[in-house]
């Protein structure tokens, strides 16, 4: 077998490989897509090994915590771009949606009966890591889980970072030796093994493909079982759509991101959270992207980690912003939800940030919103309403915008607890790229993650960072950003 990283492999089980069976099975979960995917490249490995075909199983199931007709929508877009993607090629793409609650349960245990071994995806956050976990348990064959998330593997951190300062540096030391270490392109380019013309009739017959669903979209079944409330978003998911967002983005937009991004009127961002947060794009396809648009090569990285945002890469001051937002602050959230079971717990905060808030407690509240009333955009804050209603309508809120918007939630809550609550149940029911170690990031900066201590003392935030909607105002281009979802009303009365 070829060579793989062995720090991006986790044995599930100890169970045997069974060479005699009859395929190898990628059950894709998280790494949903059909390029620079170290999942898939260890199957193919696999499958090349034993001489087997391989079959990929993509399947969705319909009661997933906040699963809604958005959320649906978008991975099943991105479900009929990687039957394209695997069309022609020596692999069984066998995509399954569920018709009702529980219509796939036992399809990956029959799966496995029938593979000689079990490749899946090692994703630290939201449900995932408890599932694998609990299947791989019960499987009768050898299931293994890859770690396909960043730049540096997680298992290679040596412990859970408090700073984005000491992460970075941290990577400064430890990149350099992975930076050439990237997935293939395509795994299954030139790869010659048996293949699997069809999932087997008994399979097929019980869970059927989703082939019907897939060529009925935009459109979903009205039988599906979810919340049809939270309509899909304007745009799709899928790598096709990824690639042209990222081609745009470095022809178009990297040049002037270190001086726009903060500001919602420049469209400035890269808008790529929730092609990397569904497994759409690869963070590796990006940096490669951005590599050979740079024209950069590893031997301009600075010989010295000093933590520094700027300068270590040697590209250019847009490229080095965009990099420490995909790398370091992305990573830094694997990196915390791989280590703490707790990261999206209030204790799993900085010791000052629990003592702080937990001090102002009772401190009076200028203005109390109930859940409702926040998820409907009905605060006095006109500038707090718009952030909700880019929410609400397109899945994301403007980068510098979802730092102020989880501040004043905290604000107008009665306790930081709550506010906490709040800010995962409107992220994660509408934002597409929720439920992903980024926004964990996000939502608990509000609260002093990753933060210091600043003066002086205020009531309710104590020695948390302070943001007010007057300030935020003044620093940043926002007259278009209100026309688009406040209408035309002045954001600072």
């Amino acid at each position: 077998m070829n060579p793989f990283p062995s720090e991006r492999l986790t044995a599930l089980n100890q169970a045997p490989i069974n060479p005699g069976a009859d395929f190898v099975l990628y059950w894709m979960i998280a790494f949903r897509r059909a390029r620079w995917n170290f999942s898939l490249q260890r199957a193919v490995d696999w499958a090349c090994e034993l001489g087997k075909p391989l079959l990929v199983l993509e399947a969705l199931s319909c009661d997933y915590p906040w699963a809604s007709e958005r959320l649906h929508t978008f991975i099943l877009e991105g479900m009929k771009n990687n039957g394209s993607d695997f069309r022609g090629l020596p692999v069984c793409y066998f995509p399954f949606v569920e018709g009702s609650r529980g219509q796939g349960k036992g399809l990956v245990r029959e799966l496995a009966s029938r593979s000689c071994m079990v490749v899946t995806d090692d994703y630290p956050c939201f449900f995932l890591p408890q599932m694998i976990r609990s299947v791989g348990k019960e499987l009768p064959a050898r299931m293994e889980a890859i770690d396909s998330n960043g730049l540096l593997p997680m298992a290679m951190a040596n412990r859970v970072f408090q700073t984005a300062y000491s992460f970075r540096r941290y990577l400064q030391q430890q990149l350099p030796r992975f930076l050439d270490r990237l997935p293939k392109e395509n795994p299954l380019r030139g790869v010659e093994i048996p293949r699997l013309k069809e999932i087997p009739v008994e399979i097929g017959a019980k869970w059927p493909a989703a082939d019907t669903i897939l060529d009925g979209l935009p459109g979903l079944p009205g039988n599906l079982p979810f919340e049809r409330a939270v309509k899909p978003v304007k745009g799709t998911g899928g790598r096709e759509e990824a690639e042209k967002r990222l081609a745009d983005f470095l022809k178009n937009t990297l040049g002037r991101y270190h001086l726009d991004r903060n500001h919602p009127d420049a469209k400035a961002t890269s808008n790529l959270s929730a092609y990397l947060h569904f497994g759409h794009l690869s963070v590796h396809q990006i940096f490669a992207g951005l590599t050979k648009f740079e024209r950069w090569s590893p031997e301009n990285l600075s010989a010295k980690a000093s933590g520094k945002r700027e300068g270590w890469w040697g590209m250019s001051p847009g490229g080095e912003a965009f990099l420490d937002q995909l790398v370091t602050w992305r990573e830094l959230g694997f990196n915390m939800c791989s280590g703490r079971a707790d990261y999206d717990r209030f204790d799993s905060l900085p010791d000052w940030a629990v003592e702080t808030l937990r001090a102002r407690e009772k401190d009076p509240r200028p203005y109390l919103y109930s859940l409702e009333e926040f998820e409907a955009a009905r605060t006095h804050d006109p500038l707090w309403n718009a952030a909700q209603n880019q929410l609400l309508l397109e899945g994301q809120i403007h980068n510098y915008l979802r730092m102020l918007w989880g501040k004043k939630i905290l604000e107008w809550t009665p306790s930081a607890r709550e506010a906490l609550q709040i800010m995962i149940e409107l992220n994660n029911k509408y934002a597409l790229d929720g439920r992903d170690p980024n926004s964990y990031t996000g939502i608990l900066w509000v609260l002093g993650r990753y933060d210091r201590p600043f003066g002086p003392r205020r009531p309710i935030f104590g020695t948390v960072r302070y943001m007010s909607s007057r300030n935020t105002a003044r620093k940043i281009k926002l007259a278009g950003y209100m026309r688009s979802y406040y209408g035309n009303r002045d954001m600072r009365s």
